[in-house]
């Protein structure tokens, strides 16, 4: 991770850690740097086509007009999906030709923070030379190849050197229509709860599931700004559980507000989490004979439950470490077809580059319709070890992970669990915190190894409090 960009993009509390004044400066640089840069070698006559989304917390909006700012005074034509998914925006900057794309959002993150997402060409994450060059031009230290003097910023255009702000909902509805074209069957007489998180899917779902023929019942589609993620979607998933029940549906799709990331919710009530959704579709894959030989990829937070599962099948699978980032570069380098983490961010490879909210719903209701089983009955070959995960705040990240008295107290539970369970203690790289996480043959002895690490935390002075 970077100074500003971590593994999901440039994220803090809106105006205090990200500022307008960043998202113009990104704007600026990018739009200039793929025309301009001497890395890129453009015809001199070169504008940069750049498309942009975001989702729907309050200061979206300033961060949308800031970096459209930044990029159309550098030259660049700027093309506005305007409220979307993070998965679209990479979807359309991969079909459609542009040098790049951007989408503004803090994720499953509350509406005071946001974020700034930078999407390559392909649709994957964004190099990490790139967003080094970004880095240094926000530091005022990048100058281009061949530049000799003190200082450099970015030309501004000008006269009809100007870049253009395009209205492109077009392209969010061409995303719209590739959802529907996954399908492999009709979804008729299926009742479907989802809760759209107030964020980016309060238009995209309904719309994807009304068209294939659900019964939706539809809940957290009504943002207000500051509504995004409180207390709905993916993170807090019980008020999709109430709907699934009090209605009796059967299932129900949790999204976080950027919907890259699908929880699911089975006919009794039951939260279906990504471990459970790799495994079952990972399992159909396997009977179809689209698996192959390829590996399920994981992350060192995926439950020990997965695994288990998985040597079942003899279905095999890759560890990485936490990120949607790290599972795609695995994936891409091995050829492996399916992976994702825990909290819900699934790739299914061969149809996006991306967690992808939407097709990981598409794909759990194609397990249940092809298989004509509930939902319920295709995750009940795999049993989850109970997980107990806090996340703590701290004075330093690094200094309490180094502390002796932290260090002692991680071997000590480590020790004590044995081959019943294990803890783990890390860096989240999208919060200001620590993620205290451990496994366990039952529910309090995971509780107990996560409050005695805490407890090690306080003890040495690092301590703020238990989030």
């Amino acid at each position: 991770m970077g100074k500003y960009f971590g593994t999901d993009g440039f994220r803090g509390n809106a105006n205090v850690d990200l500022t307008a004044i960043h998202a113009f400066k990104i704007g600026l640089f990018l739009g200039w740097y793929y025309a301009k840069d001497p890395k890129m070698k453009r015809p001199a006559d070169y504008k940069a086509s750049i498309v942009v989304g975001k989702d729907t917390r309050l200061s979206s909006y300033m961060f949308e007009e800031a970096l459209t700012a930044g990029l159309a005074a550098a030259g660049a034509d700027v093309y506005m999906l305007h409220v979307t998914s993070t998965p679209s925006v990479a979807y359309v900057a991969r079909t459609e030709d542009f040098d790049c794309g951007i989408m503004i959002s803090a994720s499953h993150n509350p509406f005071h923070d946001n974020g700034i997402k930078l999407i390559n060409d392909n649709g994957e994450k964004m190099s990490d030379d790139v967003i080094d060059d970004v880095e240094a031009y926000l530091d005022g230290l990048y100058k281009p190849e061949g530049f000799d003097g003190e200082t450099w910023d970015v030309p501004l255009a000008t006269g009809d050197q100007i870049g253009r702000v395009i209205d492109y909902s077009a392209g969010r509805n061409r995303y719209i229509g590739y959802l529907i074209s996954l399908a492999t069957c009709s979804f008729k007489d299926k009742w479907v709860g989802l809760d759209c998180s107030n964020g980016s899917t309060w238009q995209i779902a309904r719309s994807v599931f009304d068209a294939l023929g659900a019964k939706t019942f539809v809940i957290n589609d009504r943002p207000d700004g500051t509504n995004i993620n409180r207390d709905c979607g993916s993170t807090h998933i019980g008020q999709l559980q109430k709907l699934v029940k009090e209605n009796r549906l059967d299932c129900g799709f949790a999204f976080d507000g950027d919907a890259d990331r699908c929880l699911a919710v089975d006919e009794n009530g039951d939260v279906v989490n990504g471990d459970e959704i790799m495994y079952m579709c990972a399992k159909y894959m396997k009977e179809k004979g689209s698996l192959g030989d390829t590996k399920v990829v994981t992350t060192v937070m995926s439950n020990f439950g997965l695994y288990k599962a998985l040597d079942e099948l003899g279905i095999g699978y890759e560890q990485t470490a936490v990120g949607d980032r790290y599972v795609y570069e695995n994936m891409v380098e091995n050829d492996h077809l399916i992976g994702g983490e825990q909290s819900g961010h699934i790739i299914f490879r061969k149809y996006a580059t991306t967690g992808d909210g939407m097709i990981t719903a598409i794909k759990v209701m194609q397990c249940m319709l092809e298989q004509k089983m509930t939902l319920a009955e295709l995750h009940k070959g795999i049993t989850m070890f109970p997980q107990v995960l806090k996340n703590v705040e701290v004075i330093d990240k690094d200094q309490t992970l180094a502390a002796p008295a932290v260090k002692a107290s991680v071997a000590a539970e480590t020790e004590r669990l044995g081959k019943t369970g294990r803890v783990l203690l890390r860096k989240s790289g999208t919060e200001p915190v620590l993620r205290v996480m451990a496994e366990a043959a039952t529910f309090e002895d995971a509780e107990k190894s996560v409050d005695n690490m805490i407890a090690a935390m306080s003890d040495c002075g690092m301590l703020v409090k238990v989030r």
